[in-house]
């Protein structure tokens, strides 16, 4: 009798135990854990699992008060304190301590633009106790909070100072921060599989609405496993079976397959959609040739380009696009002309910079759908109006590597390769990461553009929404002559998950907040 009731028991408790998991698809396998070193999305997906920062962004990209009580601004603007909440801890059992965030800003303000920005107007930042960090900044600089609370580029990641020590070129040797959940390295295989581990002691705000990476972040569920699954076909199985819960982005072949019944549901995870680029080498090559570039440019068409990455359906995509997210305040129509889709028009434009035929090598990663699909119309157009293109397929965690190289192509360098960006990341200016001129000390691609940097300084000193936007006009038609990379379209950003799933917040993928039925 009571093996019996044993066996009946066994069941249930094995299903009360998987209500407690739940497993993900991530887009990419995860090949930086570090939130200081790779801009790539699946480094900041794993971030905001693992570690909290000041600020959390709202539904509308406004910046709230995370692991913050409050904050006040003195002397005009130019004096910022920032009080933590009490009782919070990082993994390792230590409280976060002011000093702790000092050094983590400092990290991260050494990698990310808006981060170097906000040190270039600070005199001083300090922790004068446990509780409060100080700004003393060279002039008002209203754009803190937003800084220090983007989901855009680098996350500013908090850290136990003995970490945040660590050269901002160097990886961390320890993944150890705040957030709701705890990183679990001796579960990760490489290419298959990565595990996290609700933090028990994570101290959630006790006020607000759960938005985007705002509010409560209340974790239900006591573990988060990430299954990397490159193939589509067998990702839509697993989610139609119920081996795995979540697919952060399905590809479109297999969108008709997820909607059928009542199991699965399709939804917009993202409003602001992907905003698609091709990334280019402005150190060698062709590419280094602007003119060249904007000849490129002329050869593709947003259209075919958003079609393959989408398909038919013109609600999940958009051409005509140029540097800033459609439908935000600072997108605008300066040098749209010059998306002409024409490569018989671009062989003439390729002609007249001097072209002869030296080869392009672009960059494929072969486990990311999209990109993959929108690479090889890129290298067809390219192919049309005349260029020697050398199409190399790579996983992308290869290819982020690979990006970084700034050698020539024979010594292991690159021309160009396609990125997705969250349209949140192109909405202004302030946060845009490849919108620069800045030259080897920005991001790949390198483009060096004083006449960019200017009318970019000219947007962040600008007084009011109608000054910017003028300013924004000027950085866009300086874009469409320089081309640090080359705009190619929209799309919806869609996920698929199991319909006993609720709680999923839009924006960024995050794990609070979801629960089982």
């Amino acid at each position: 009798m009571a093996l019996g009731a044993a066996a009946l028991a066994a069941p249930r408790l094995a299903s009360a135990q998987a209500s407690r998991v739940l497993r993900f698809i991530p887009h990419a396998d995860l090949a930086v854990t570090d939130p200081t070193l790779s801009a790539a999305y699946v480094t900041r997906n794993h971030a905001y699992l693992v570690y909290d920062t000041l600020f959390g962004q709202d539904a509308a990209l406004n910046p709230q008060p995370q692991m913050l009580e409050g904050f006040s601004t003195e002397e005009d603007g130019r004096r910022w304190t920032l009080t933590l909440r009490g009782g919070l801890l990082f993994h390792d059992g230590t409280k976060v301590l002011a000093r702790d965030c000092v050094a983590s800003i400092r990290r991260w303000a050494a990698r990310d633009d808006m981060g170097r920005a906000l040190m270039a107007v600070t005199d001083e930042l300090s922790a004068p106790d446990d509780r409060r960090i100080v700004f003393r900044l060279k002039r008002a600089y209203p754009l803190l909070p937003f800084a220090l609370g983007k989901t855009s580029g680098l996350a500013c990641a908090m850290m136990p100072e003995r970490l945040a020590q660590t050269p901002p070129d160097q990886a961390l040797k320890e993944i150890i921060g705040s957030g709701p959940f705890r990183f679990l390295p001796e579960e990760r295989v490489a290419g298959d599989r990565l595990a996290y581990a609700r933090f028990e002691a994570y101290r959630p705000r006790e006020s607000g609405t759960a938005e985007g990476t705002a509010g409560p972040k209340i974790a239900h569920f006591d573990r988060i496993e990430w299954k990397v699954i490159a193939d589509a076909a067998t990702a839509a199985a697993a989610l139609r079976t119920g081996e795995v819960d979540w697919w952060e982005l399905p590809s479109n072949d297999m969108l008709p397959l997820l909607r059928r019944g009542t199991a699965l549901k399709v939804a917009v995870l993202d409003a602001t959609g992907y905003m698609g680029a091709l990334r280019v080498n402005h150190l060698h090559g062709p590419t280094a040739n602007p003119a060249i570039r904007r000849a490129m440019l002329a050869a593709i068409s947003q259209r075919d380009v958003v079609m393959a990455m989408a398909g038919t359906d013109s609600a999940l995509w958009r051409d005509g696009v140029g540097f800033f997210c459609p439908g935000t305040a600072m997108a605008n129509d300066e040098g749209l002309s010059a998306l002409q889709g024409d490569p018989a028009a671009a062989r003439n434009m390729l002609e007249a910079a001097g072209y002869r035929g030296e080869t392009l090598l672009l960059m494929s990663p072969g486990d990311l759908q999209l990109n993959n699909a929108a690479t090889t119309v890129i290298g067809d157009a390219l192919r049309r109006a005349g260029m020697a293109v050398d199409e190399v397929t790579m996983d992308w965690g290869t290819m982020l590597q690979r990006r970084n190289k700034r050698e020539p192509i024979a010594q292991g360098g690159w021309n160009a390769y396609v990125a997705l960006n969250t349209g949140a990341d192109l909405a202004s200016p302030a946060v845009h990461p490849t919108l620069r001129g800045d030259g080897k000390s920005g991001l790949y691609g390198w483009c060096e553009s004083p006449a960019l940097e200017t009318a970019r300084d000219a947007w962040l000193a600008a007084p009011d929404l109608a000054a910017q936007q003028t300013a924004a006009r000027r950085i866009q038609a300086q874009a469409f002559a320089d081309l640090p990379y080359l705009p190619i379209g929209q799309i919806a950003q869609l996920t698929a998950h199991r319909a006993d799933l609720s709680g999923m917040l839009q924006g960024v993928p995050v794990f609070w907040n979801l629960k089982r039925g």
